[in-house]
């Protein structure tokens, strides 16, 4: 029996289990316990933590949390943080993980645990596929309620863009269900404002009808670095909203379980996601393998399931800073810039990677359902990952250099840690950030959710 007062209150209402501190040496064998964050840059001393088994539990722990003056930070992998929960009670989600797929509805129904890899192989069963991230571990609410920018981005738009309902527990414990014909103003903030208004325990989105795509990676030697990056800078003006691309310099650790060729080194990474005839894909890719000979060529056909293979994302926990500037250009002088910071060989980098993602097509139009997702303006973003020893002062370097080719915003879901915090006010586009003040004051005007990229409640008409 949890020793902590609350704790124990909380434990004879809950499917699920809590956890206080003096569960520590024995909550790693608990099979509830939530499994360590993906990215622990930033530790949770919480004084409770709630691993909920449903929508009743994640109501339950937000109201003896609101009744107690607790802040309330959510977690369901851990890939996102920006804050440490410390003093607060963390709500772990990582046990709803139920997801259904209607097959004639074209939609995914998901619990707030649930993994992208088990939206892909339940929608790849009926020849569809979500917009998920370029990790398929990362979970499937979070991704969604920050926008998500993924491997169909140009031709499909945002994640959020389709997603048709969401089920959420608000401040004052209520469930309430947003959707276009239903909370409505709700349903607009939630899709851009991550866990500011609420907890979601279930997410309704459409999916598309993507059975096959010709994908992988190009990856080739830093000492390239200056043409391959030019030559796609120029190469992207001219491709179809069915190609989604990425550029990522990259330093590999010399070890498993990378390949021989990018053990130990310093290379371009080309992310190719093409969804339209196999024949337009080959050719148009042939453009970028022609700068000169690659370390390592996995760009083929594939079947969706394997859109993993695209960016080839760590799969194990991996401590880091991320910090990321949304640009409205990329010309030859912007990655002139780039690669002054990053050197002919990477090796001036102290990032672990620094990523230029193309933008633009149906992410840069507004979808049928408008909502607080911004940056559609955004041709291209910049991203840098950092090791947790870093201080910033590289990521702040590079991203001053590209001021001029700024839009003044970075993009929610590529910032995590400290710099997350500091830059959490830059996410939003100016417009919306007063209504989204409006609206967090409404639905948690007391701030409890509060451990994420803030967003202050202000009263209004």
């Amino acid at each position: 029996m949890p020793a902590h007062p609350l704790a124990r209150q909380l434990a004879r209402h809950l499917r699920g289990a809590v956890f206080d501190p003096a569960d520590a040496s024995s909550a790693a064998a608990e099979p509830a316990a939530p499994p360590a964050p993906f990215n622990g840059v930033a530790r949770h001393r919480p004084e409770l933590t709630v691993a909920a088994a449903d929508r009743e539990d994640v109501r339950t722990a937000v109201t003896h949390a609101a009744d107690r003056g607790l802040p309330v930070a959510v977690r369901a992998t851990g890939h996102g943080i920006t804050r440490p929960a410390d003093g607060g009670l963390l709500l772990s989600t990582h046990r709803m993980t139920e997801v259904r797929v209607d097959p004639a509805a074209r939609t995914a129904l998901v619990g707030a645990g649930a993994r992208w890899e088990q939206v892909i192989r339940a929608a790849w069963a009926h020849g569809l596929a979500p917009l998920n991230g370029s990790s398929p571990q990362v979970g499937v609410v979070g991704y969604t309620l920050g926008g998500g920018l993924g491997p169909l981005a140009r031709r499909y738009g945002f994640a959020a863009d389709l997603v048709t309902r969401l089920e959420v527990v608000t401040a004052d414990g209520a469930v309430r269900e947003a959707s276009a014909q239903g909370e409505a103003d709700l349903y607009w903030g939630l899709r851009g404002s991550k866990d500011n208004l609420g907890v979601v325990t279930e997410l309704e989105f459409g999916l598309v009808p993507v059975d096959r795509f010709y994908g992988g990676g190009l990856y080739f030697p830093g000492w390239a670095a200056a043409e391959v990056v030019h030559n796609w800078r120029m190469w992207t003006a001219t491709v179809p909203e069915t190609m989604t691309s990425s550029l990522a310099l990259v330093r590999f650790p010399d070890m498993p379980p990378f390949p021989e060729p990018l053990r130990g080194a310093h290379a371009v990474h080309l992310r190719i996601a093409h969804t339209g005839p196999i024949a337009e894909g080959e050719a148009l890719v042939g453009q970028l393998r022609a700068v000169t000979a690659p370390l390592l060529d996995t760009v083929t056909e594939r079947p969706y399931l394997e859109i993993a293979r695209v960016h080839d994302d760590p799969t194990e926990p991996l401590d880091h800073h991320a910090h990321s500037v949304m640009l409205r250009d990329l010309d030859a002088a912007a990655v002139d810039q780039v690669l002054t910071l990053v050197g002919p060989e990477v090796s001036q980098c102290p990032a672990y990677m620094v990523e230029l993602r193309h933008l633009g097509g149906a992410a840069g139009r507004s979808p049928a359902a408008p909502s607080a997702v911004g940056n559609r303006d955004a041709v291209f973003s910049l991203m840098v990952i950092s090791p947790p020893e870093s201080t910033g002062s590289y990521a702040d370097a590079l991203t001053k250099r590209m001021i001029p080719w700024c839009t003044g915003r970075s993009y929610v879901n590529f910032l995590t840690g400290p710099l997350a915090v500091a830059a959490a006010p830059e996410v939003h586009d100016p417009a919306d950030v007063p209504r989204l003040a409006r609206l967090k004051h409404r639905f948690d005007p007391d701030n409890m959710f509060r451990f994420n990229h803030n967003i202050t409640p202000a009263p209004g008409g």
